[in-house]
């Protein structure tokens, strides 16, 4: 099997949260891949504090998710992010509305502009990419979609659910949030928080501010907000000077981190906008360890789990999954990645 282009059947998409399948949160599945050995083992996310040891370090997101897509009658526009040095110009993706999904949508034009729901217009600007806008609401977007917005919702979602189905025990409502949820952290709770906390495992905020992430897309990221705050790249450091292991909760994570290093390869304070992408060539110099969702073929976080986790592990990872139904996406179970 590659490691970047398998085929992912669609019983093992995850239609919805685990609650709704009468598991906990931290219910789901967890895939363990340990690099020193090769070892594959299969968990409960629950025990996840029987895997760490004292002075670990977790770190997690704090980014809360925003209600990001507005329908229209035949559209859908899933607001991003903003563009740097222009909060009020947005990366926007356009999506026709299918039945209870939505596809890619190529139409529009510069100058164009489209009524939305509130009394709102928003005007497209100029192509970003090949499937985003640069586009500008009438309005504040923030509170807008807080007003019409709903979460962003895939086609392998069969049914909407309520905000809060998508945000983590870290989310932190004090910033705007970003278009989806920083996954991999969904599946922690208060309590096993706690029970991380008793076993000695230390945990660090930062945050990443995610833009959408279209499935047909397989697109690397583009510039996304984040911001290592002091006391976090302190603990980093003090963790690695003590040969303690650094454990990044999501690619979103991975991707702030590397991009606070700084040319001695230390961590240090950092905030504003970052492109950084990692690669199996590129390597990452400040994290031990990764846990993480399961990804779909094609895409760039693969690219990054192969750099942390080397490409025998991940495969033979990712063919355990396959092979014992685990489930993929937001939704989804967890992959721990240990040194």
């Amino acid at each position: 099997m590659s490691v970047l282009d398998f085929t992912l059947p669609a019983a093992l998409e995850a239609h919805e949260p685990p609650e709704a399948r009468g598991r906990a949160r931290d219910g789901v599945r967890l895939l363990v891949g340990r690099r020193s050995t090769g070892e594959i083992g299969h968990h409960r996310f629950r025990e996840l504090p029987g895997l760490l040891g004292p002075g670990d370090l977790l770190v997690v997101n704090t980014s809360a998710t925003l209600p990001a897509a507005v329908r229209l009658d035949k559209l859908a526009v899933h607001f991003s992010t903003p563009l740097p040095g222009d909060d009020h110009l947005w990366l926007v993706e356009l999506r026709r509305r299918s039945g209870k999904a939505s596809v890619p949508y190529g139409g529009g034009g510069p100058g164009e502009w489209i009524p939305m729901p509130g009394g709102a217009t928003l005007t497209l600007v100029r192509r970003h990419t090949g499937r985003l806008w640069a586009a500008r609401l009438s309005t504040d977007v923030v509170p807008y979609l807080r007003r019409q917005g709903m979460p962003i919702r895939y086609g392998y979602v069969r049914r909407d659910w309520p905000t809060a189905a998508y945000q983590t025990v870290f989310a932190h409502d004090r910033d705007d949030g970003g278009a989806e949820m920083p996954s991999a952290a969904r599946p922690f709770t208060a309590e096993l928080v706690t029970a991380l906390v008793s076993r000695g495992v230390l945990l660090a905020p930062l945050t990443l501010h995610t833009g959408v992430a279209s499935p047909e897309a397989h697109e690397p990221p583009y510039a996304e907000r984040y911001e290592v705050p002091e006391a976090t790249a302190a603990l980093v450091e003090h963790v690695r000077a003590r040969g303690g292991r650094v454990i990044a909760v999501g690619t979103t994570v991975v991707r702030a981190l590397e991009t606070a290093v700084d040319a001695h390869g230390r961590v240090r304070p950092s905030r504003g906008w970052t492109e950084h992408v990692v690669t199996p060539e590129g390597g990452v110099r400040a994290v031990d360890g990764l846990l993480t969702g399961l990804h779909e073929p094609r895409s760039s976080h693969l690219m990054m789990l192969t750099a942390i986790a080397g490409p025998g592990l991940l495969a033979a990872a990712y063919r355990a999954a396959l092979d014992n139904g685990y489930l993929w996406h937001e939704f989804g179970d967890v992959h721990l990645i240990l040194p």
